[in-house]
Formats: structure tokens, sequence, C-alpha cells
């Protein structure tokens, strides 16, 4: 099958979205809120559902611009009551609903497992009771692999996580694929890497460093980077992941498969540093020990293998890191106010 299956039928995966009945979890966050604006576009009738835990992400005004045009449900995925209602009717399920933070996950590994592991299998009971015939994209993590025998890494590399974080992740993962080969629910997951882009949150560290490193930037701050800053990451643009959503939700030869995302350009966080600053024309970096807390579940080089998501789905990155840097330090320059009001808290890459 050639790789650019999909790239030459874009209307094809994008066309079975409009007038479709479309959920997503964890909908005002920055990933799905862009979901959400992506499928507002294609004429999908969009529900969002979202907890508003505090720290976990979402933002009201991550949906300014259509809030008239998408429907809220402030609820917890735990609450297996309001899912069995919500799950009903719905075409396409995008499970974004998650705790995100490694440190978090390590200082209160029991509300980890309640939100990345409990609300997995609740959304999923829901759905075999009350639609069974629902399509679902769960949204996973690189993380999961831990620390790299080799790369990049293709989907077919052991997975040994060295967080609480990336075990429950793992699990949930898992239980999108069990449903799907044992209950029919058509169920695919995306091994997403850092994701950036406009709507993220970037008020602390909490869910990713690089959100903290474009507060800093926008505010003309300095960085702070750990070690030597040659630890090497890749890096998309959330208009790409969003498109990778798309494609696996609108394809089921996807059903019952995982799929790693990963971009073009792996680069040292120092570069990215040197990058931010030379693009947005203002501040500084410098090298900094490493936190113990932090080295210990660090996970060093990791870069993804997405060889079969293009071959299979005709996915691949377009947005390059220069310019998707460009986008979302534009968008925080002027919306930063809707996104941070304390001093920033310390980060970590």
């Amino acid at each position: 099958m050639s790789e650019d299956r999909g790239i030459n039928n874009l209307s094809g995966y994008l066309d079975a979205y409009r007038g479709k009945r479309v959920l997503i979890t964890g909908g005002l966050g920055f990933i799905g809120s862009n979901l959400a604006h992506r499928l507002v576009e294609l004429g999908a009738e969009v529900l969002i559902v979202d907890s508003l835990i505090p720290d976990y992400g979402g933002n009201l005004f991550n949906v300014h611009g259509i809030e008239d045009r998408v429907r809220i449900n402030i609820a917890d995925v735990r609450d297996r009551t309001s899912m069995d209602y919500l799950v009903q009717g719905q075409d396409y399920l995008f499970n974004l609903a998650g705790q995100v933070s490694h440190l978090d996950s390590m200082r209160d590994p029991f509300t980890d497992l309640e939100i990345n592991c409990r609300s997995q299998l609740s959304i999923l009971e829901s759905c075999r009771h009350n639609n069974p015939n629902v399509k679902v994209v769960f949204a996973s993590t690189r993380q999961i692999y831990g620390v790299p025998d080799y790369l990049p890494v293709d989907e077919r590399h052991l997975v040994h996580p060295t967080d609480v974080n990336g075990i429950n992740k793992m699990a949930g993962e898992w239980y999108h694929i069990v449903y799907n080969n044992v209950y029919g629910v058509r169920a695919t997951s995306l091994r997403l890497t850092n994701t950036y882009g406009p709507r993220m949150r970037v008020r602390d560290a909490r869910q990713t460093f690089l959100g903290l490193w474009i507060r800093l930037i926008v505010e003309g701050k300095e960085l702070a980077i750990y070690g030597d800053g040659r630890q090497v990451r890749d890096f998309n643009y959330v208009d790409d992941v969003v498109d990778a959503f798309l494609r696996a939700g609108a394809d089921d030869q996807a059903n019952g498969e995982v799929y790693n995302l990963g971009g073009d350009e792996p680069v040292s966080l120092l570069y990215l540093a040197q990058l931010m600053i030379e693009v947005a024309g203002k501040g500084s970096y410098r090298l900094v020990p490493w936190p113990e807390n932090r080295k210990r579940i660090d996970i060093g080089d990791y870069y993804g293998d997405y060889r079969k998501i293009r071959s299979k789905l005709g996915w691949r990155p377009r947005v390059s890191l220069e310019e998707g840097l460009r986008r979302t330090l534009r968008y925080y320059e002027e919306f930063h106010h809707h996104y941070w009001q304390a001093e920033p808290l310390e980060g970590s890459q």
C-alpha cells in the first residue's frame, strides 16, 4: 500500500464527519478544544464533556468563537450514570480525558489510577451497554515506552514505563484494544509525543515543560534547561495531531490498532530553546542541574517512528517546528491574559 494513502483522498475522511454527532471527553483541554474547532468547521454536531478539574488544563476560553456551535456538559467521566447518557446517539467519541502530569502521578498515584484507568473502563462500559456502534479514538502517550531501547521508537518497542502515569495510560490504552477485540466497540489508540500549539496549558509545567517555556518566552524571561540540554525530543503541532485523530476515527482499518505519532525534526532541548528565542526575538536560557525527583522519571532521548500511521492512514506532520512555534507564540502574545494569572512554577523537560 502506498505510504501516501489518504493524502490523495483528503475529502473522504473529512467528509465523514459532516452532520455526524461527535463526543469529545476532555474537550475543554488543549487537544480536545482544537479538535472541537476543526470538527465544527467540518459540519459535525459536537458535544464537549469536561470536568474542569483545576490544574488539568480545561479552559472555557478554548472554545472562544464556537461557543454557540457546540454543546458543553460539565461532568466527570468517572461518573458512570452521566456517561451512560452522554454516549447515546454519538457516532464518534474522541477520548482525551485524562491526567497527564508525570510528577502529579508520583505524588498522588491513586488519583492518577482513578482518572487514567477507572474512568476509561467507565467510558468503555457505557459505550458497550448504551452505544456499541460508536467509534472511539483514545489519546495515549509515548511515555508508556519509558527509556527507549532504540531510536526511533516504533510500535513493536517494548513498553516499560518509568512512572505511575505511564503505567496507567498503558492500561487505559489496552482497555480500549480489549473492548475492540472482545466486545466489538471499535477503538483506536494514538501514542502522542510532545504536542504544542494554541490553547495548551502554559501557566506552569504540570502538563508539559514546553507550555511553561512558551509562557516564559512571551514574558521575555529566562528558560531553565536541565543538564547539558542535549536530550533529544520530537514535537507535533496541534493541527497535525488533530488531523491524526480525524483520520483514525474515519478509517475502520484503524480499529484495534495503536499508532505512534512523531516529528520529522527531532531536536535537542538546547536547540529548541535557541529557536524559540530566535522566533520570539526575546528571552534567554541557562543550564541548571537536574532536580532529583525529575531525573528519576526522565526518559532521556526520544523520537518516534510514525511509518505505520503514514502507510496505513496517510498521516504525516505538515507544520514545521519553526512555523508551529511562530503560530503558538503569536497566539499567546494576543491571548495570554486568558491563560495565566500567577507567577510561573518551576518547569522541567
